[in-house]
């Protein structure tokens, strides 16, 4: 079986950080991502699409990205169910992130959270830049 999803789109919303009760870092937001198909004479289609990101990710995600960016995700697709304050069942669908990266060309007037951390050289071309990977805090 294969569950990947790759996007690219621009967030709706700044991500905030928040802690489970075991004290592991989680973040969500929202992708606004354009279908890339539209019939002539009808206005592109959005889709909005929720993203949770967990540990390292998440505060890697919450640190650099802001409102208005143009970001690239790599996950898995999850569906959960749960119950809402009426006792109604409801089923959520949404990413759950492995990679998150950058996707906008680099813009001068972008405003800044710090100083952005300086990419490293993959070799063929490709650059990445470091993200913590600590699961010492796994709850699993």
């Amino acid at each position: 079986m294969l569950n990947k999803a790759i996007l690219m789109g621009r967030l709706v919303a700044d991500p905030e950080l928040r802690k489970t009760a075991s004290d592991t870092s989680v973040t969500t937001f929202t992708l606004a991502v354009n279908r890339s198909f539209s019939r002539p004479g009808e206005q592109a289609q959005t889709d909005f699409i929720d993203i949770v990101a967990w540990r390292g990710t998440a505060e890697f995600v919450s640190k650099w990205f802001t409102k208005g960016m143009q970001v690239a995700v790599s996950g898995k697709i999850q569906t959960r169910t749960w119950e809402d304050k009426a006792g109604q069942k409801r089923k959520s669908v949404e990413v759950v992130a492995d990679e998150v990266f950058f996707a906008d060309s680099k813009r001068g007037d972008a405003p800044a959270r710090d100083t952005m951390p300086e990419p490293f050289d993959l070799g063929a071309g490709i650059s990445a830049f470091p993200m913590p990977d600590d699961d010492s805090d796994l709850p699993f």
